[in-house]
């Protein structure tokens, strides 16, 4: 199973570098530039793992990072491709079919879709498997499953075609 570790815990990802978790992704909203490019490098220095920024292109790319990840109302992957390394990773969040086709369109990685089940940190109606399913199946992109994931019906969303899963509260 793929996973892939959403945090702003330098703890947290310290754990999930230990057990080689595939994706790590610092999501610091609150934090100022400066302060976020040393949580980045922090981050960085613990392992292999590809390690995303969450919407800031320019610190990532500042700290070597391998990636950012996108709201699907940000700025298209395609425009960022211009001017970011070959092998550098797109990651959008999506909630509809519809978003997940203009991702892929535009030139993402992978996505992220959810939140699946009732979640600990978003206060909204839950997609379900079934709206899982579906969206696994109108894309060629990998599509990992978010929100209210839990090692228990982590495997469901495998079967409904998740290609991994993505989460905060399931690497705390």
């Amino acid at each position: 199973m793929k996973r892939y570790c959403i945090t702003d815990s330098p703890e947290v990802a310290a754990r999930a570098a230990q057990d080689a978790v595939d994706m790590i992704q610092i999501r610091a909203k609150d934090l100022d530039g400066r302060a976020l490019a040393e949580l980045v490098r922090a981050a960085m220095a613990l392992g292999a793992n590809p390690l995303l920024v969450n919407t800031r292109t320019d610190i990532a790319l500042a700290c070597g990072a391998q990636g950012v990840h996108l709201p699907s109302s940000s700025i298209a992957p395609s425009t960022i491709r211009r001017i970011t390394p070959r092998d550098f990773l797109i990651g959008v969040s999506c909630h509809s079919v519809a978003e997940l086709r203009a991702a892929e369109i535009e030139g993402a990685d992978f996505a992220v879709f959810g939140p699946i089940f009732l979640s600990p940190t978003k206060l909204v109606t839950p997609l379900g498997l079934d709206a899982l399913r579906q969206a696994a199946a109108s894309v060629r992109l990998p599509v990992y499953a978010l929100g209210g994931v839990t090692s228990a019906n982590a495997p469901l969303c495998l079967e409904a075609g998740a290609a991994g899963i993505a989460g905060i509260s399931f690497f705390t």
